[in-house]
């Protein structure tokens, strides 16, 4: 099993830091979303960016107003998604059928 690799202090600590980033702008996403502030079209629209387009889908479907865990997965099952799948990994058929079924 391969080792991980060997950081000194200070990029241990820039790494720590830019991964709390990445969590706090996707949670200021999520929140985004649930409050009806940003709608699902939109953030499609820029998967390009790194920090939104490595969200995992579920994460953002259970996002979204009115759906809880089960329904969001009940929609990731109809859409032929994976639980896994990330949002840059949507495929133009995946996206066009979540987009219908969140509409």
């Amino acid at each position: 099993m391969p080792q991980p690799p060997i950081l000194t202090d200070e990029a241990r600590r820039a790494a720590l830091a830019k991964a709390a980033e990445a969590r706090r702008v996707r949670a200021e996403i999520r929140a985004r979303l649930k409050s009806g502030e940003m709608d699902l079209p939109t953030l499609l629209g820029q998967v390009d960016d790194d920090l939104i387009g490595k969200m995992k889908v579920l994460s953002v479907v259970e996002s979204m107003p009115g759906v809880g865990k089960v329904k969001s997965r009940r929609i990731m099952e109809q859409c032929e998604i994976s639980e896994s799948r990330r949002l840059q990994g949507l495929g133009r058929n995946q996206r066009d059928r979540l987009l219908a079924a969140l509409s």
